[in-house]
């Protein structure tokens, strides 16, 4: 979901609020994520 959804949704003013408050908890998911991707897609499987 973008950033920009998000602050949208919790009520603040700019995606610059949501990042500076929410940065710790959205960079665990984000980095799960790609992990999983890599997993689903691998680089050598080209």
């Amino acid at each position: 979901m973008p950033i920009e959804q998000i602050s949208r949704l919790v009520g603040h003013s700019g995606k610059s609020v949501t990042e500076l408050i929410y940065r710790k908890q959205i960079r665990p998911v984000v980095q799960d994520g790609a992990t999983a991707m890599n997993d689903l897609f691998p680089e050598d499987a080209a």
